[in-house]
């Protein structure tokens, strides 16, 4: 089955280093909820921006690499039989209802990285 990647996007990430159960019980009620329903197979939830470093060539910055008003707050995996689908299960994000919303992108390659293998 086809696998999505589903980045949100929002003014910042709600998962600070001081979060609360309760300032988490929003994103990770979805998270259980797609998880519940056998769609989700990864998510990674991002640190605020203020946490962030971007590297270039000149060298390591503070900050997100893009300057904007909103940043990439997580990221997750779905399994959808095709875009309506994964389309249909990205736009029940919470992010959609403030000022975020979520981009969709159909995974080409890839998986987890098998921390034994060696070149």
């Amino acid at each position: 089955m086809p696998q999505y990647a589903v980045l949100i996007y929002s003014d910042d990430s709600a998962h600070a280093l001081d979060a609360t159960d309760e300032d988490l019980a929003e994103p990770n009620g979805h998270g259980d909820e797609l998880s519940a329903a056998g769609v989700m197979t990864a998510a990674w939830a991002f640190t605020p921006r203020d946490l962030a470093r971007s590297i270039r060539a000149d060298g390591v910055a503070e900050g997100t690499f893009v300057d904007s008003a909103q940043v990439v707050a997580g990221v997750y995996i779905i399994e959808a039989e095709g875009w309506d689908a994964a389309l249909a299960i990205a736009g029940i994000n919470p992010a959609i209802r403030g000022s975020g919303g979520v981009e969709v992108r159909l995974v080409h390659s890839g998986g987890f990285v098998d921390p034994s293998r060696t070149n």
